[in-house]
């Protein structure tokens, strides 16, 4: 069976998380809601109805979501011609790649916005497919987006690790039966993450590639 490297994309191998913060709020603050950056960080890694409800609460009026969501993605999309990717992310893809693990992206994004993005982690060439929101009937931190990733990738949870920045992917990932890894690079504290499930956690796509050979996947390929 092959091995599967699953990923997260915004906060994983983009840094884009706090332009998702400013331009959430901004999208809010048009509608007149008023909501903390603070919580809308917290938020990131939600699909945007799930995030919308997370934030607003279920008693919001579903009839506003669309129009959240409309300016959210066109503040958003004003950045696309710049969406910087995070230390050594291509590169970290390429390396597993040549190590033999198929690469998966699952992300809440689609359409242009995951367009953007690749081009930003510039690594096409290895990823052999993308389980977004428009794939699945539950975003994170249901399974869901992790089950239709391992289905792509060929494997089983048990030869997979899933590679997020929140704890809706840490949660995604264990229900899931993956074995997670966390990155600090979206900014969520580190004890949240590791109570979610993390495994590991390591700063940034660099960092984990420094020590991959130690790290969670290096322990997998050696069958510890």
């Amino acid at each position: 069976m092959p091995r599967a490297a699953l990923f997260d994309v915004d906060g994983t191998l983009a840094d884009t998380n706090h332009l998702h913060v400013v331009t959430w709020w901004e999208a809010f603050r048009q509608a007149g809601h008023e909501v903390r950056m603070h919580d809308v960080h917290r938020a990131i890694g939600l699909g945007s109805e799930d995030l919308i409800a997370h934030l607003l609460g279920d008693e919001h009026d579903p009839d506003e979501d669309d129009g959240l969501s409309a300016a959210h993605s066109t503040l958003y999309g004003t950045y696309f011609d710049r969406l910087p990717a995070l230390p050594k992310a291509g590169e970290l893809l390429r390396t597993l790649h040549s190590r033999g693990w198929r690469i998966v992206l699952a992300t809440s994004a689609g359409g242009p916005e995951l367009e953007a993005l690749r081009r930003a982690i510039d690594a096409d060439d290895v990823i052999a497919g993308v389980a977004s929101a428009d794939d699945v009937a539950q975003g994170k931190p249901a399974p869901d987006p992790v089950h239709r990733a391992l289905e792509i990738a060929g494997c089983g949870p048990e030869d997979a690790v899933f590679v997020g920045d929140t704890v809706w992917d840490m949660r995604a990932g264990t229900k899931a039966g993956v074995l997670t890894l966390a990155l600090l690079a979206g900014g969520i504290p580190r004890a949240d993450l590791e109570e979610a499930g993390a495994t590991e956690v390591y700063s940034d796509p660099a960092d984990l590639l420094a020590d991959l050979d130690g790290s969670l996947v290096g322990r997998m390929e050696r069958g510890e």
